[in-house]
């Protein structure tokens, strides 16, 4: 019986896996949630995502990721395992050729550290690739021919800028703000504000159903439980749409700026394309309410979301997978 390859995109919040001729059939949190003291594993991905902030002392919620890059090695590896044995990818006769994506800019070590976690789940050859490529391919450009392609993949930890062209990542930037920092800043914005500490869960529902980073409405106004940092006790405030512009300001500046010292590194015949073709948005960051008008207005280029924006990666791995000699080619 021979194995199917699998495609991986190993992100900070979410782990998504791609068996040929199957299509997705993986979509979890990256949360590993142990027992500090015996060092059991207690739960993974979407059954540990809903214990995450509601652990009792000695059970602790871990994302083994950070940054896109592997934090926890151990529990990086732990996870796959379960991830792998949970789509029943591994049998007893055969061993899957795996693809598996890493932010642009990691350093050797670190790609080598994807790699090794990878190849001790089981498989018979492991391809890493750059993940705004990946995403570009995900997202239906046709990289291969000699115009510019580009594309700005906002996830969990990182965000990616990259320009492509003939199957390669002509300029490009990976910077450490995204869906994660955006979270952080939301918690550091009302905790300074009005001394209240929420969550990351309440922080992450804040910025996919409320902030608009553009135009705010002066008059929406949502109601935000947490604790009182003061008295210590539950208490809860009323933030309105502008505080969140606000909070978010910072990490969309970052990003803005990532993005034009890309431009900026560009040869002049591919910027023509870019002026024309524009700026593909993937992951989880590009549905952001507002980014698009505030980059289009930033950039002074044509900007568009994917058709499906999270899982672009994954789709990306599926393409390749079909063409393994170029992957044998990059590696």
């Amino acid at each position: 019986m021979l194995a199917k390859d699998i495609g991986i995109d190993l992100g900070t919040a979410n782990v998504l896996i791609y068996i040929k001729d199957k299509g997705i059939v993986l979509n979890e949190p990256s949360i590993v949630v142990i027992d500090t003291e015996t060092k059991r594993v207690i739960a993974v991905g979407s059954e540990a995502n809903e214990m995450l902030g509601r652990t009792p002392g000695k059970v602790k919620a871990i994302r083994p990721m950070k940054d896109g890059v592997i934090a926890d090695f151990e529990l990086t590896e732990i996870m796959l395992n379960l991830f792998i044995r949970k789509i029943k990818a591994k049998n007893l006769f055969a061993r899957p050729r795996i693809l598996i994506c890493c932010p642009t800019n990691i350093t050797p070590v670190e790609k080598n550290a994807i790699k090794e976690a990878a190849e001790r789940t089981g498989a018979r050859k492991v391809y890493i690739e750059e993940e705004p490529k990946v995403a570009a391919v995900g997202a239906g450009m046709d990289i291969s021919k000699p115009t510019a392609n580009m594309v700005l993949d906002i996830g969990g930890g990182t965000t990616d800028i990259a320009i492509l062209s003939l199957n390669g990542i002509v300029s490009s930037a990976s910077v450490r703000i995204a869906g994660n920092a955006m979270d952080q800043d939301i918690i550091k914005y009302i905790r300074e504000k009005y001394k209240l500490l929420i969550g990351e869960k309440t922080a992450e529902d804040i910025k996919v159903n409320f902030v608009n980073v553009y135009k705010p409405n002066k008059k929406a106004k949502l109601e935000v439980r947490g604790r009182n940092l003061v008295t210590g006790l539950p208490h809860s405030i009323e933030i309105t749409q502008e505080e969140t512009k606000e909070a978010l300001k910072d990490c969309v500046k970052g990003i803005i700026k990532a993005t034009k010292n890309v431009l900026e590194q560009t040869p002049p015949e591919l910027s023509a394309d870019i002026v024309e073709k524009g700026v593909i948005l993937t992951g989880g960051g590009s549905l952001l309410n507002g980014l698009v008008e505030v980059f289009e207005e930033e950039l002074k280029i044509p900007v568009l979301v994917a058709e499906t924006p999270l899982t672009c990666v994954v789709e990306g791995t599926g393409i390749l997978l079909d063409n393994v000699k170029l992957l044998e080619d990059n590696q």
